[in-house]
């Protein structure tokens, strides 16, 4: 079936006792049983819950893997796949990578002996030398967060791959309409829930997907022994979002592309991030790997007063820490996503003080280019 199609029914099953069109939520906390040790599948809340497991199969199906798991949030599916890994293993990982993840990483799972090296994975060379024998992990953002820098994922999940590592894609500014990285070779792929996935801004969840029923197994153990689970309103939210991805992301992508080219021409504005744009260094990669370029986007305004006289003068744009929302969100990565990562080690990375992150949502593009327009109009010449 088409990709569209999954969407609206893969996992979404008529109700069986009434027909209803949509997955019920599933409210409980348990299920009676018929009788000791029987029962209809279902036992406890934490471990089994019809909703969430339709989101779950819905998933799988748009990522291509064997399963899928849902968590309270995108970071408790980063934690729960960091499981992978013991003290004494190593990781390399995206040294764009989200800020949150960063934190996690380097201040807590860090103190339980996991040591990792932050990289550019944009080079491969970088990527290939980074490895050592203890490397059991090869974590990619792509694109990441904020800069909107690629990886090659088939080319470096061959490298993992033969050094015996798992790859672990973060594929939440893509959504799986735009990429699919398990088939580009990664093991496992993950997103949070609350962005393009739900696209409404109404909730907060994690996904991960993989491809190995072996990797299943250990994370629905570990799903079910944590307990970080997505509870049944969410699953139902995220799933109701999924149905309408395709023609959602389609207009995110069309404005995207519009709302690019646009700051691109401004004299104000030093630089924009975006694969779309020709100027972009892996431009001909995201037309190789992706099936669009998306509506992500980071440009720099030169300095932290300018960029504070701009997102103080937006008025259709929202200004907010979040992205993938059918409403345009824009943020100042510096001091709200990727504030965890200390300051020069930002500045080398290109998060300057003057960049200014936007999540382009699906409104008449017009209108959110005029809204730009104006906003720049608070910046000196």
């Amino acid at each position: 079936m088409g990709f569209s199609t999954e969407c609206i029914h893969a996992g979404n099953l008529p109700d069986p006792s009434t027909g209803a069109v949509a997955v019920p939520i599933y409210q409980t906390s348990t299920y009676v049983q018929e009788a000791l040790g029987k029962h209809k599948g279902y036992e406890y809340a934490r471990t089994q819950n019809p909703t969430r497991h339709a989101l779950e199969e819905n998933m799988a199906v748009l990522e291509k893997g064997v399963g899928a798991r849902a968590f309270a949030s995108g970071m408790a599916a980063a934690t729960a796949i960091s499981t992978f890994v013991k003290s004494g293993d190593h990781v390399v990982c995206s040294n764009m990578t989200y800020g949150g993840t960063y934190r996690y990483y380097t201040q807590i799972q860090a103190r339980y002996g996991v040591e990792f090296s932050f990289v550019d994975t944009a080079d491969p060379a970088e990527v290939l030398r980074a490895f050592r024998p203890t490397t059991r992990l090869l974590h990619l953002e792509s694109p990441t967060n904020p800069i909107m820098t690629l990886c090659d994922i088939p080319l470096l999940s061959g490298m993992a791959h033969e050094r015996g590592a798992i790859v672990v894609v973060d594929n939440t500014f893509a959504s799986p309409y735009l990429q699919q990285p398990l088939v580009l070779g990664a093991d496992i792929v993950y997103h949070s829930t609350t962005k393009f996935l739900n696209g409404h801004s109404d909730s907060i969840g994690g996904i991960a997907v993989v491809k190995s029923p072996e990797h299943l197994e250990w994370l629905s153990f570990v799903q079910n022994s944590s307990g970080a689970i997505l509870g049944p309103m969410d699953s139902w939210l995220v799933l109701r979002g999924i149905k309408t991805l395709v023609v959602r992301m389609e207009r995110h992508e069309s404005n995207g592309r519009a709302v690019a080219a646009f700051l691109d021409g401004q004299p104000k504005i030093r630089k924009v991030n975006y694969p779309g744009l020709a100027t972009h260094p892996q431009h001909e990669l995201a037309k190789r790997q992706m099936r669009g370029f998306g509506a992500m986007i980071s440009f720099d305004l030169g300095s932290f007063e300018n960029a504070a006289a701009f997102l103080g003068r937006v008025r259709l744009c929202s200004l907010g820490e979040s992205l993938g929302g059918v409403e345009t969100l824009i943020s100042h990565p510096a001091s709200m996503t990727h504030a965890a990562i200390p300051e020069p080690e930002r500045s080398r990375l290109g998060v300057t003080p003057g960049l200014v992150r936007i999540s382009v949502g699906i409104e008449d593009v017009e209108d959110l280019t005029a809204d730009l327009a104006q906003a720049l109009e608070a910046i000196p010449a």
